[in-house]
């Protein structure tokens, strides 16, 4: 068989790539195209679709000839557009973006999240797509005409790309799962959360498997099909090599993603914060669970302290000394968007305590660090409780390359910090999942190269301890 090349798109918040793999273990990057953040009001987060479907196909245009694609994408973000015209009737709403605050407000003090957990595993949050669909069915006039006429089309941005890449109106079982609609113990789009958030569910796609035929894209004369198609911190956590009970992965990116699989059943994980998820699901087996954690800021808070001017090269987070900061009484609360898991709550800000005349600029470099440090460990050791998490916790994302931010979370969870040496594991997941679409089951080459960190001391309890009485002080901070 000749040596079969799939091309993984990585659609993320900021930029859209495309990474071929090959069989032999060979890959490349042949473009990246960052677009345009839009933020129209303040806490509102959008991008042009148009754009970023612009970008997807100049990416692969570039690739030359491959046996199939695959499709990571940023989740939760959602479009609305004209089955007829294909042309969305507003800028897709971002993941991040908090315009349906008094919505899930609402909703909560109505008594309507005891249902919505219970259905989808998910909190109410402005994190999740139903509110955001719910907000362009009120907003946007040409949503209740199309509607009414059977033309519109509502989904996560993966599901706009499908319908303009392979002309079908579909998502996958993972991202449906991440709307806040869809019922992840019966498997269907569920009409009374659609009721209760306002969308019409006739205007959502056909959920399939994560893997399979999903069309076939055509670019500059060639076609490939599409094979594969996920949220792309999942495919982070299949690029991990993440497939039993206990193995775990977190991304560092704009927030720290966190997955650890649980197994075929939908883990029971009432009053821990964490989201019972759905991983993945293949065709003829059962869905792949887990528990989902994030943490809003991690990337986002080292790129506000280069904007306000606390550093310009990011060598500045390195060399510190071995005491940490919360150590000397410094500690940072990276809530700059509120508190993800366990708390999810938007009312929280960000922090710092401890401030004094001696407190230097390195000093609160190295603070920012350790919150971000300590706020992923209160969801790995939250997840620690429900389902046992092996020795090891791989990790990838910007902050994965910084030695001192990895030492000080293993010596947190006392577990060792594996970080691949390939750092492209959401395209290579894709990748893999792509191959396996296509009905080849021989996992191709991959380099397995790592380095590990292990737990050097253990007496950060205390100071982890304190951490978190800090931590509270940061809740209804916001106004």
């Amino acid at each position: 068989m000749p040596n079969q090349r799939y091309a993984a798109i990585d659609q993320g918040t900021t930029g859209t790539r495309v990474i071929v793999f090959s069989e032999d273990g060979t890959h490349h990057s042949p473009a990246a195209i960052a677009h345009k953040q839009i933020t129209p009001d303040s806490g509102w987060v959008e991008h042009d679709p148009m754009e970023i479907l612009g970008n997807i196909r100049l990416c692969l245009s570039d690739c030359n000839v491959v046996d199939a694609i695959g499709l990571a994408h940023q989740g939760e973000s959602i479009v609305a557009w004209d089955a007829q015209s294909g042309l969305p009737l507003y800028n897709a709403i971002v993941w991040q973006d908090q315009r349906t605050e008094s919505v899930i407000r609402q909703l909560k003090e109505d008594g309507a999240e005891a249902m919505v957990r219970e259905k989808t595993g998910l909190p109410l949050d402005t994190y999740f797509s139903a509110s955001k669909m719910g907000w362009i069915m009120r907003n946007v006039p040409d949503a209740k005409k199309l509607a009414r006429n059977g033309r519109l089309r509502l989904g996560t941005m993966d599901a706009f790309f499908l319908f303009h890449l392979c002309g079908t109106h579909a998502t996958d079982y993972n991202s449906a799962s991440r709307t806040s609609l869809f019922n992840i113990r019966t498997l269907q789009w569920d009409d009374a959360l659609c009721r209760l958030f306002g969308v019409p569910i006739e205007a959502l796609p056909a959920v399939k498997d994560n893997i399979g035929y999903f069309g076939d894209v055509t670019l500059a004369g060639k076609t490939a099909p599409l094979t594969a198609c996920i949220v792309d911190q999942f495919a982070g956590t299949y690029g991990h090599g993440c497939r039993s009970p206990g193995q775990m992965k977190i991304t560092f990116g704009t927030g720290a993603f966190l997955q650890s699989i649980t197994g075929n059943a939908v883990p029971d994980a009432a009053n821990s914060g964490l989201l019972p998820t759905l991983c993945w699901k293949l065709p003829g087996e059962e869905p792949v669970y887990g528990l989902d954690g994030g943490v809003y800021n991690a990337a986002s808070a080292i790129n506000w302290a280069r904007k306000i001017g606390l550093f310009t090269d990011i060598e500045d987070f390195s060399d510190f000394p071995n005491q940490p900061a919360i150590a000397r009484g410094l500690a940072f609360v990276p809530a700059l968007s509120g508190l993800g898991c366990p708390y999810w709550d938007r009312s929280a800000a960000g922090l710092w305590a401890g401030l004094s005349l001696e407190t230097e600029r390195k000093d609160m470099l190295q603070s920012i660090l350790e919150g971000i440090a300590v706020r992923s460990a209160e969801v790995i050791n939250a997840m620690d409780k429900v389902q046992p998490i092996g020795d090891s916790i791989t990790v990838d994302g910007g902050l994965s390359s910084n030695r001192y931010f990895k030492q000080f979370l293993s010596d947190l969870i006392q577990k060792h910090i594996v970080s691949p040496v390939n750092r492209e594991m959401t395209a290579q997941g894709v990748a893999l999942l792509a191959q396996k679409g296509l009905g080849n089951h021989d996992a191709f080459k991959i380099n397995g190269n790592h380095e590990v960190i292990t737990p050097q001391r253990n007496d950060l309890q205390p100071f982890y301890t304190r951490y978190l009485d800090i931590i509270s002080r940061s809740r209804n901070l916001r106004a």
